[in-house]
């Protein structure tokens, strides 16, 4: 039990992190950091919670997130480089004018 409680702290502290990192940086590529701190902490928690109770579906979810989560930074990579392309700059805050 004592070893769930240290990897759901460790992914509490990295939500933390995460959520820090979203709301003060306003630099796209931090912000795309960030998000990934965050769905790894996710990840910890299904692993952690999969292995307490001997059940491997967690950690074949996991998995999955871990895919998807590769071809999100890809997207969001390709947008950034394109953004950076047109207008020099890679800070959100810049962005304000591209709202529908």
């Amino acid at each position: 039990m004592t070893e769930l409680i240290n990897f759901v702290t460790v992914s509490l502290i990295l939500v933390g992190i995460g959520i820090y990192g979203l709301v003060v940086k306003r630099n796209a590529i931090r912000m795309i950091f960030a998000i990934e701190i965050i769905a790894n902490a996710a990840n910890l928690n299904l692993i952690a919670f999969s292995r307490y109770l001997g059940d491997i579906q967690g950690q074949i979810f996991a998995l999955f997130a871990i895919a998807i989560a590769a071809a999100e930074v890809a997207v969001g990579l390709a947008i950034i480089i394109i953004a950076y392309r047109l207008y020099k700059d890679i800070d959100v805050a810049a962005y304000k004018f591209l709202r529908g």
